[in-house]
């Protein structure tokens, strides 16, 4: 077995959802399937505007009677205001479970049968620790957990497992090409398609009517998607979010989050499919990055 690396995520938060009415009323909402999620099986999803633009992102997993979503901690308040205000008289309680329950990553190769679970995208269990489940966007991005507060350092005391930190996380992150909330996804501008959720099982194309549903499908069937988030690698001073990236003296696109010569930007497909593209920030060049789980 190879080295396994483990983080707690401390930029992650915890709303557990529970009640008669906690599933359809999130699946009225959310860009997946909720009655894919059981005790055996985890799912990645979004909550949109009613316009079809990106709100949320986060992982849904079950423990007992109650669905955890695994969410961005500095926009958890908004997310769970947003959930209040959508329940309306669904017979659902929301609450914030962040105080009580930690979100870890473990990864590396055989991370999943270490834990006890399948290789698969998606696979869950529970203990009387947590939640375990392999990430549902790629399996190669190792487990999430979902540990009770107290139970951190005894779940893992058994493993041969290297204590990492939140940014070596977000290099292996990024060297998958993966996005990080809203840190790569611009809340009410960004659209799915364009930020691979589709290609990292975010959306369910059968589930029927959410919020934001019929941009979603419209985008898709029309062939619509002229920009992607993709993994960058840099050469010089790591353009800050935001920045324009420049190929020659047209705009092909811009930067979101970075670590090191690490980063992600969205770019014009025009310029992803050009190999001989030169792009630009004003202090580094950028080469792109077409992740091996992408189509595009």
């Amino acid at each position: 077995m190879s080295k396994l690396q483990q983080t707690s995520l401390p930029d992650r938060g915890v709303l557990a959802v529970t009640g008669p009415d906690s599933r359809e009323f999130l699946q009225g909402l959310i860009s997946n399937d909720i009655s894919q999620v059981t005790v055996d099986q985890s799912i990645y999803a979004a909550l949109l505007t009613p316009q079809g633009k990106y709100l949320f992102d986060f992982f849904i997993s079950q423990a007992g009677d109650d669905l955890l979503i695994d969410c961005e901690k500095d926009r958890l308040p908004e997310l769970f205001k947003r959930l209040r205000m959508y329940k309306l008289r669904a017979d659902a309680v929301i609450t914030d479970e962040t105080e009580a329950r930690n979100v870890c990553v473990l990864w590396g190769e055989d991370a999943a049968t270490a834990m006890g679970l399948s290789p698969q995208a998606g696979s869950a269990r529970q203990s009387a620790d947590g939640v375990y489940f392999v990430d549902p966007r790629l399996a190669d991005a190792g487990l999430r957990m979902i540990l009770n507060a107290d139970q951190k350092v005894s779940v893992l005391a058994n493993l041969n497992v290297t204590e990492a930190t939140p940014a070596d996380y977000d290099t292996h992150r990024l060297q998958l090409g993966l996005p990080d909330a809203s840190r790569d996804l611009t809340p009410e501008k960004s659209i799915l398609l364009e930020s691979g959720f589709d290609d990292l099982n975010g959306i369910n194309w059968d589930k029927g009517c959410y919020m934001g549903q019929e941009l979603t499908a419209r985008t898709k069937y029309r062939g619509l998607v002229k920009k992607r988030l993709t993994p960058i690698t840099i050469d010089g001073d790591a353009p800050a979010p935001g920045d324009q990236i420049m190929s020659g003296d047209k705009v092909a696109g811009e930067m979101r989050s970075s670590n090191g010569q690490l980063g992600m930007a969205l770019l014009r497909l025009e310029y992803l499919q050009d190999e001989t593209a030169e792009l630009t920030s004003e202090h580094a060049t950028v080469h792109a990055r077409k992740p091996g789980w992408a189509n595009f």
